[in-house]
């Protein structure tokens, strides 16, 4: 998942599509479910924990009054306070405290933690808690496009953007990258001179100056001699000279220069290479930039630690809460007969897999007429 909000797909009525692809496209979903939602909390409201530094948010269409405030509620929330109601995914955002139940809902309560403040006064909005998305203002999904695009997020105002409209060529790779989109960019300038020598190679030049992505044909992973020339003295000389030196002021001194347009993309690692002396500080504080500082802010750290959480607690099975409300020895005769039939199921399952072949429902209807025949024939031998 990463920085991508997803890639609309559409099939005609004639294709087919293999067990092997649904098995693999079912493994991919519930990692992607992992990383965003586990991260955060689907029991208890956020809003004790204050503004959270990064988790799952959604904002209520149904209970937002026709022209009234943006408000976002957390994933607990959504479940507990917001089920059945018309919700928009807005995935992660920073530094958020949950609204639901305060004064912008007119008539809602919050069931899991009624008592708060009236507003947030330091969470930040968007046209996204409306349902609106990239410079275009428009739904995702999008009813009216018939363009199949990738939706990507500016790391800094957090909207998501569709591909064409980046003005620039999307990169390979770009779930391991991070993008700042250009309107972030031009609002904060001296990211420009950071993109010169940090940002991912043919950023924007790929749409208007190719000549230049031969000059400026860098990548960050691999290090290149210029880059290391760049950086790596000026470490030097701060341990020498026991004083701490200006990264963007050296950057700016060597004088390369690239394109100022189009959205900008990122490699992993870039975070650290920004210059953290105490001007620059101060003036990320005040361009309310700090984040960038923090490589624990970023989307795939967030994922990890879902993906983590996850692992470690995993979820509760709906299985086994049936099961509470039935003695010993039936729990034990429902959870050997459930092994027993989902073992036999991917078995079954596993053989079209491997030959590439299209599970149809006469599959489906025959394996459960084996299964029934099975347990007739097992009930018959007890009795």
């Amino acid at each position: 998942m990463s920085c991508l909000f997803g890639v609309k797909e559409k099939m005609s009525e004639e294709q087919t599509v293999s067990l092997i692809d649904i098995l693999e496209e079912d493994e991919e979903l519930e990692e992607e479910a992992s990383a965003v939602l586990a991260g955060s909390d689907s029991d208890h409201c956020s809003y004790p924990q204050g503004y959270v530094k990064r988790q799952a948010l959604y904002a209520c269409n149904s209970c937002r009054p026709k022209g009234g405030e943006a408000a976002g509620v957390c994933l607990a929330c959504s479940y507990k306070c917001h089920e059945g109601h018309d919700l928009f995914e807005l995935y992660t955002k920073r530094n958020f405290r949950c609204d639901c139940g305060n004064k912008k809902f007119t008539e809602l309560k919050c069931k899991l933690n009624p008592v708060k403040e009236e507003v947030n006064a330091l969470n930040k909005y968007s046209h996204n808690f409306s349902g609106l998305y990239c410079t275009c203002s428009r739904p995702y999904p999008d009813p009216d496009d018939q363009v199949e695009d990738e939706m990507i997020q500016c790391v800094v105002c957090e909207d998501w953007l569709h591909g064409r409209h980046l003005g620039r060529v999307v990169p390979d790779c770009v779930e391991l990258q991070e993008m700042i989109c250009e309107s972030c960019m031009n609002k904060n300038p001296f990211l420009w001179t950071y993109a010169a020598h940090l940002s991912v190679s043919g950023a924007a030049v790929q749409v208007k100056e190719e000549r230049d992505a031969e000059e400026s044909n860098t990548n960050l992973s691999t290090k290149d001699e210029k880059g290391a020339d760049v950086i790596e003295p000026s470490c030097k000389r701060s341990r020498e000279e026991a004083a701490p030196s200006c990264r963007l002021k050296e950057l700016r001194a060597i004088g390369q220069q690239r394109s100022q347009s189009g959205a900008v993309f990122w490699p992993s690692g870039w975070r650290s290479k920004l210059c953290s002396c105490s001007t620059c500080k101060d003036d990320l504080s005040g361009a309310d930039l700090s984040f960038l500082l923090d490589e624990s802010d970023t989307v795939l750290a967030y994922e990890n630690k879902g993906k983590t959480n996850e692992q470690r607690q995993p979820g509760h099975d709906p299985l086994m809460s049936a099961l509470d409300n039935l003695n010993h020895v039936q729990q034990l005769e429902i959870i050997h007969g459930y092994n027993d039939m989902k073992t036999e199921l991917k078995d079954f399952l596993q053989r079209f897999a491997e030959e590439g072949k299209v599970v149809t429902p006469d599959d489906i209807r025959q394996f459960f007429e084996q299964q029934s025949r099975k347990r007739r024939r097992d009930d018959a031998g007890c009795f």
